[in-house]
């Protein structure tokens, strides 16, 4: 099992954390030059987030800032993140060059990702529209309804369990702009309960005129996914497809392989799977021969096996 880890950058600027309380605000570097991470602790929090965040705001030049990383907020595992975007939303006025913004980075030690609590983020995309980057971590409470945004280039949504009505959200949105989705639909035993039908919209392309980087990964149902995406009009105009991190088996595969050409593709991308050799070798050789990058790496993928025969196969990232 993998664990997700603190952003290092964010909007191509590396990640820089602010000070917590008591500690020294009167050296900190340019503003534009770092994601500005404002974390406070998930267990006996000295601090609140929303008091961070306006210590934040009055030591740095804000109209500078083009990049905000929020980490953990007090009890995160029992506590959703709703007075945190209320005081983003409430500060927007101060941001005019924010152009990137992620929500809930935290580690395993801090909250494992399906505890997580989050709460429905629309209103950061309607109330930053300037926004080219958008992030979440976290599926418990996740809502995201449809929304129009003209300057979104890429999203990405991690979790251990992506609820359908996420998917659907996202799948509903006009992103004229979007060139990246990561949507890391999970497992149904911490709430990912999309079917593969619910990916049509995104798979059609119809909305997303730019995308050129898709991956849906960390999947349990990875197999159906490949088998959706082989047939995808989205796929010809694609520079990256991602379908790494879940359950692929050499059924996916093989749907994968016998749909549309993939040998357009800069990088397919399927480490973390449960692939055969003879099944890497075909994709190596349909693929790798024409000049396309492969990532075939097994990482942590190892099955188990009950005495009655079951096999028992996983995500790389769940809980």
């Amino acid at each position: 099992m993998s664990h997700p880890t603190h952003l290092v950058a964010l909007y191509r600027l590396p990640a820089y954390t602010f000070p917590g309380p008591g500690e020294r605000t009167d050296d900190l570097p340019d503003p534009d030059s770092f994601a500005w991470r404002i974390t406070s602790d998930v267990y006996d929090a000295d601090e609140e987030w929303t008091a961070a965040f306006a210590r934040f705001c009055d030591a740095v030049d804000t109209t500078r800032v083009k990049a905000l990383i929020v980490g953990a907020w007090k009890e995160a595992y029992d506590t959703d993140p709703s007075d945190v975007v209320e005081a983003l939303l409430a500060a927007r006025d101060r941001f005019p060059a924010l152009r990137a913004l992620f929500l809930g980075d935290m580690e395993s030690e801090e909250c494992e990702i399906s505890w997580i609590n989050q709460t429905d983020v629309t209103p950061l995309l309607e109330g930053f529209p300037a926004l080219e980057e958008f992030g979440v971590r976290g599926g418990s409470g996740l809502r995201l309804t449809a929304v129009s945004h003209g300057e979104l280039r890429r999203l990405v949504v991690e979790s251990g369990g992506l609820p359908a009505e996420v998917v659907r959200g996202i799948g509903g949105s006009d992103l004229a702009a979007l060139e990246h989705l990561d949507l890391w639909l999970g497992t149904s035993e911490y709430g990912g309960d999309s079917e593969a039908a619910d990916l049509e919209p995104l798979l059609s392309g119809a909305r997303l005129p730019r995308l050129r980087h898709l991956a849906l990964r960390n999947s349990e149902m990875q197999d159906a996914v490949a088998a959706a995406v082989a047939c995808a009009p989205v796929v010809a105009r694609l520079e990256v497809l991602d379908l790494s991190m879940g359950v692929l088996t050499d059924e996916g595969a093989a749907a994968l392989l016998g749909g549309q050409p993939l040998t357009h593709l800069k990088k397919l991308d399927l480490h973390h799977h449960y692939l055969t050799e003879p099944m890497q070798d075909r994709i190596r050789q349909t693929l790798e021969t024409v000049g396309v990058e492969v990532d075939l790496d097994r990482d942590d993928a190892d099955e188990d096996a009950d005495d009655d025969g079951t096999v028992w196969r996983w995500v790389a990232v769940g809980e």
